[in-house]
Formats: C-alpha cells, sequence, structure tokens
C-alpha cells in the first residue's frame, strides 16, 4: 500500500534503526535526512550521454572504442566529480598537476572489476591501496570546441603532457561494416570487456543524449528509480519480494529476478539508482525478461517520487 513519506517519521527511524550504508543513501536522496546531516553534491556536470546502437547506422562517420565498465568521472579543471555531481575524494597525488582543461572520462579499476571502481569512487576517506588500481581513461574534452576528429588529437596531446600512468586516452579506431563492428564486440566481450562505443566524428560536445556517441553491447541494460519495496511470498517470506522500479517515462513495473539473497535482505534504497539487464520491450514500454544487475550509485539525480511503497 502506498504510504507518502513524512519527515518526522524518517527522523524517529535514523535514531531508531541500524542503518546501511544502502539506506542512509536513500534517505537523503529522498530528503529525509535532517539538514544539518544532509551531504549535497555541485551540479550535474552537463555531459554527453549514449544512445543505443541501431544496425545500418553510418560506421564511416564514428570512431570505435572499448566501453570501460567504470564510474564516470569529470575533471572540470579544479575538481573530479561523478555523473551525478559529487565530489570524488582521490587521493591528492592522484590529480596532481593535472590542467586546467576539463576532461570527460571513466574512472575504471580493469575489466569485471566495477565493484572495486565504485567502492573506491564512493569513499570519502580515499584508500590509498585501492586507488593505485585505478585509472582515469579519457575519452573527449568538453570546452575544447571544434568537431570530435579535432578534439581527438589535442585529448591525446594533453594527456601526454600529465605524463602519469593512470591517466590515459581511450584508444579509438575506425571499423567500416557492420559485420566488423560486431566481430570487435564479441573479441572485446571474450576478453571480458562490457561492450563498444561510436563516437560521431564530426559532433561537437553537447550534452544530452543523442546519436553523437552510441554504445553497443551484447545485451540491453539501463538504470530506473527504487520506489518500492514489495514484500516477498513463500520461500521469500518476511524480506523483499521484489523491487518497484520507475523508468525515466514514469513507467513502474515490479522487479524480482536476479536478486540476490543478500539483495532481498539489505535492499536498494527508495530513491536510488539500479541497472537492469532486459531483451527487447512489450508494445506499452515496459522491460521485457529484466533481471537486477546491480545498484547505481553514480547515477544522475532525478526527479525524486513524493509516494514510497514499502
Amino acid at each position: 500500500m502506498a504510504a507518502t513519506a513524512h519527515p518526522s517519521c524518517a527522523i524517529s527511524y535514523i535514531f531508531n534503526s541500524k542503518l546501511t550504508r544502502r539506506h542512509w543513501l536513500g534517505l537523503g536522496m529522498l530528503g529525509l535526512l535532517p539538514v544539518a546531516m544532509t551531504v549535497h553534491a555541485a551540479d550535474a556536470p552537463a555531459l554527453l550521454l549514449a544512445n543505443v546502437y541501431r544496425p545500418g547506422m553510418p560506421l564511416a562517420d564514428y570512431w570505435v572504442s572499448e566501453k570501460y565498465d567504470g564510474v564516470r568521472g569529470y575533471w572540470d579543471g579544479y575538481t573530479l566529480r561523478t555523473r551525478g555531481g559529487e565530489t570524488v575524494a582521490a587521493p591528492a597525488w592522484f590529480t596532481a598537476g593535472w590542467p586546467a582543461t576539463p576532461m570527460d572520462g571513466e574512472l575504471w579499476a580493469g575489466r569485471g572489476r566495477f565493484a572495486h571502481a565504485q567502492s573506491t569512487t564512493r569513499q570519502q576517506q580515499p584508500d590509498d591501496a585501492a586507488w593505485r588500481q585505478m585509472r582515469f581513461m579519457v575519452f573527449d574534452l568538453p570546452t575544447q570546441g571544434g568537431p570530435f576528429d579535432e578534439r581527438l588529437p589535442a585529448l591525446k596531446a594533453l594527456v601526454a603532457q600529465i605524463h602519469q600512468p593512470w591517466v590515459q586516452a581511450v584508444p579509438q579506431q575506425r571499423v567500416a561494416t557492420d559485420a566488423a563492428l560486431q566481430a570487435l564486440l564479441q573479441r572485446t566481450v571474450r576478453a571480458g570487456g562490457e561492450g563498444l562505443m561510436l563516437h560521431k566524428g564530426s559532433s561537437l560536445y553537447r550534452s544530452g543524449r543523442s546519436d553523437d556517441l552510441i554504445k553497443l553491447k551484447t545485451h540491453e541494460d539501463t538504470e530506473a528509480l527504487v520506489v518500492g519495496h514489495l514484500p516477498g511470498k513463500g520461500k521469500h517470506a518476511g524480506r523483499l519480494g521484489a523491487l518497484l522500479l520507475e523508468m525515466p517515462s514514469g513507467q513502474r513495473f515490479r522487479l524480482g529476478a536476479g536478486l540476490s539473497d543478500a539483495d532481498r535482505a539489505d535492499p536498494p534504497p527508495i530513491g536510488s539508482w539500479v541497472t537492469y539487464r532486459f531483451r527487447g520491450t512489450h508494445d506499452g514500454g515496459l522491460p521485457r525478461f529484466a533481471s537486477f544487475v546491480r545498484v547505481r550509485l553514480d547515477s544522475p539525480a532525478a526527479t525524486t517520487p513524493t509516494t514510497a511503497v514499502r
């Protein structure tokens, strides 16, 4: 049953419950923490976002690179921030000597190591040993001006001047045909990569989602907002049965597949973002065969629903 959240109830819950880090995150996103306890992020950077690859796209127009499974990082010339605008508490040595030129990239710990990248970048007190395993993979210069074809050599020159092994320019290549692109995708995935990115050479850097940037994976996945916890039945009685998720379109659906016992015991909090995998959509736009992948702590802020379902 839907119940409208009330700040006084939330504060009472805070001081009378043992909250996990996930629950603190959820309360903060819903604006339920007392003012003195709420941590505010800076305005989210205006980033270039990707559409999904469609067969028949003009591949001659695009540069192709690996899609790194990490945390989006934006260096604004002074501070390293996430896609949502939160400051990343990296060790001083990690960003020492970085230029005043903004850089857009991925904070990456290597193939198959998303959990390490996410936990490392979320720590308020940086773990030096953990950061030694991180890299900043730079794929664009947002304020450079000119098309990507011209920004790319400027990017490579800038990264070379930084001269730090953990700051790297993302390798880019041309692919002539869809068959060659699919073959590259399969090789990348077999090696442990997540997928590919296609960047239109003639495009200017502009915020928002467009065909200037394209992602290609062997499966479809995306993010949605957790708006409810639905009770379990049968073997899941007494714990989470499914998440109620809200898509950017405003449509809602239940997601129970893919949740582990740990997820059901300590579910992603209401107000957090999760990644789910799916195979196509129904006529109404809802995902088919959706399955939970993980909590996505670096997703952009969005309008938080005023009604929470528990």
